[in-house]
Formats: structure tokens, C-alpha cells, sequence
């Protein structure tokens, strides 16, 4: 099965990133063929810095490659480097219809959180399904607020083939995450735009600094707590092993364990997890010619298949080119 996914450049990657994104995508890496691209021209709607988009698309080639992706079985690439991603996405806006855009809740999610209201985030969906659809993709990692995402990729991937009366296009599915919604500290979805992450990447004084800081309530050191109800919890469940969430699960319900404990213990289980791969990361960044190396590769491994898909998708439309 091909599998698909991309990650938007947009800022450090926190903990909802790795637990409800990156750790699925190095999983299927082992019994897939992966394709993960760093989605640089989606986030030209919220970042406009020339330079610091640079700097942010190769800081998240660095997590993927400390954390465990392996290029030789993964191709890491950037978004930019397959030119028939965009090419795609205007063939795909032909025969799509604006009340399908209309209909996206992404879009006004993002426009009430305050984000311009631009053409490039309204188009936003027909440009990710050019990028599912350009491989040929079979399976795509969405959690649940990205699912209408897919399903509007399958409609316009028969829009195309219903339209020229091929079948051209894959019909992708969705895979979803089990991981569930990654709290911030203050309890809301962690999300660089909330301001409420935990970067994967923090050095122990300041990570240990945020840790402490999670919201919890003022149930007394003895009373008994409701670990469902607790942030803290809620992250230590992702971080410990199944044995030691039920032991501190028992202590919750038990009494006489302050929220500290926890947070305390918090504070361990990342450090023994990321720290190392701070290291693997300094490493690799000191290298950044070896990091082009691995994503000039990728982009040539993905390159392959969306040239063919582009030839198809050219012949079944009609549109000559001289290469």
C-alpha cells in the first residue's frame, strides 16, 4: 500500500505533532511505501517570511530524520520540489465545483481563529488533494478533523475520471489516527496557534518549566481524582507504557497523590524519550548537506510517480506539452 501524508512547516513541532501525526507516519513506515512531504506551499497562508520559512521547512526535516524516519525506506521530500503538484491542482479546479470549497469546515475554523481569508486558504483542499491524488496514494494518516479533507479529495478524483471518462485517479481512504486529541496546557487541543505546546524539542530546563505549568484543578493531595478529567494524565498516557498508566490510574482513584507527582514524572519520561534525540538532531544539523542529499532524494523517488500520473492526466484532458 502507498501511503501519503504531509506536514506543514508552520512552527517548532510540539507533542500533539509527534503523538497525533509523526509517531503514526515512522510506524507505517516498516510495512508501507511512504511518501511524506513538507507541505511549504500550504503554509505560504500563514507564513510570509521568506527566510523563516526556509529555516521552519528544514527544521521539520530534522525532527522527521531524529526521530526515526528512515530516508531508505521513507521518502522525505519538500512539496515545492514536485512542480506537478500545482499543475495538478488547477487541472482538478476545472471540474470542481465551488460549493464543494464552500462546504469546507477547516476553512471557517481557521478563518474565525483569525487567519486572512485568502484564495489560497479557500483553495486549500483542492491543493491537498492534488497532493494525495499527483502518487497515487492509497492510504492518507488524517485524524478526525481532517477526514472531510479526504472525502473531498475521492470527490474530485471522480470529478476527473467521471468527467474524461477514464480512471485516471485513485480513490484514496483515510487512515485514522488511534492517538487521541494531544491536550495543551492550559487543556485545549495543543496547537502552536493557541499558544499551549509542548515543542518536542526543548531543552530540559525550559521543557521541565512548561511541564510543571499544565493546568490541573484544585482537588486536595488526599482526595480521590478523576485521571480522565486530568492534562496531566492525558499526556502521561501517551508517554508511559500501558503498565505504568494503569499504576498511576490506581493512584488517581486511590488518593493521596498530588498533581506534582505527575507532573514530576512527566518531566522524566520526556527527557528519557526526546533527549536523546536532541542529540541525534544537533547532530544532523550540523550536516546540512547530508539533509539535502535525503530530500533531493526523496523529491526524485516521488518525482517518478507524479510524472507519470501527470502524463495520464494530460492525455485523458487533452493538454500537449513539448518536453
Amino acid at each position: 500500500m502507498r501511503v501519503l501524508s504531509g506536514i506543514q512547516p508552520s512552527g517548532a513541532l510540539h507533542l500533539g505533532n509527534y503523538y497525533g501525526a509523526m509517531k503514526q507516519h515512522i510506524e507505517l513506515q516498516h510495512g508501507h511505501e511512504c511518501f511524506f512531504f513538507i507541505a511549504n506551499y500550504h503554509t505560504l497562508t500563514t507564513v510570509q517570511d521568506a527566510a523563516r520559512l526556509r529555516q521552519l521547512t528544514s527544521d521539520v526535516a530534522l525532527d522527521y530524520l531524529a526521530m526515526g524516519l528512515d530516508p531508505a525506506k521513507a521518502a522525505l521530500f519538500r512539496q515545492s520540489d514536485i512542480p506537478e503538484v500545482t499543475e495538478l491542482a488547477w487541472i482538478l479546479a476545472t471540474v470542481t465545483g465551488k460549493g464543494l470549497l464552500d462546504r469546507a469546515v477547516s476553512y471557517k475554523d481557521k478563518v474565525e481563529r483569525g487567519i486572512a481569508a485568502s484564495m489560497g486558504l479557500y483553495f486549500y483542499p483542492v491543493l491537498m488533494a492534488a497532493d494525495i491524488l499527483i502518487y497515487r496514494s492509497n492510504l492518507v494518516p488524517v485524524g478526525k478533523d481532517q477526514v472531510q479533507h479526504i472525502e473531498m479529495t475521492q470527490d474530485m478524483a471522480g470529478y476527473f475520471n467521471n468527467t474524461f471518462g477514464r480512471e485516471v485517479l485513485v480513490r484514496p481512504e483515510p487512515k485514522l489516527n488511534e492517538a487521541a486529541v494531544v491536550p495543551g496546557l492550559d487543556g485545549q487541543k495543543m496547537s502552536k496557534s493557541y499558544g499551549n505546546s509542548i515543542e518536542i524539542f526543548l531543552d530540559a530546563r525550559t521543557a521541565e518549566k512548561k511541564i510543571k505549568s499544565i493546568k490541573t484543578d484544585s482537588t486536595p493531595v488526599d482526595a480521590p481524582k478523576d485521571p480522565g478529567a486530568c492534562n496531566a494524565f492525558a499526556l502521561l498516557r501517551l508517554m508511559a507504557t500501558p503498565e505504568e498508566t494503569a499504576e498511576w490510574e490506581r493512584r488517581y482513584r486511590a488518593g493521596g497523590m498530588g498533581y506534582g507527582e505527575v507532573k514530576k514524572r512527566l518531566v522524566e519520561l520526556y527527557e528519557a524519550f526526546f533527549g536523546q534525540r536532541r542529540e541525534r538532531r544537533a547532530q544532523l544539523a550540523a550536516r546540512p548537506d547530508e539533509v539535502e542529499d535525503i530530500l533531493r532524494d526523496g523529491a526524485r523517488r516521488a518525482r517518478l510517480v507524479a510524472e507519470q500520473v501527470m502524463h495520464d492526466v494530460r492525455e485523458a484532458c487533452g493538454i500537449v506539452t513539448v518536453r
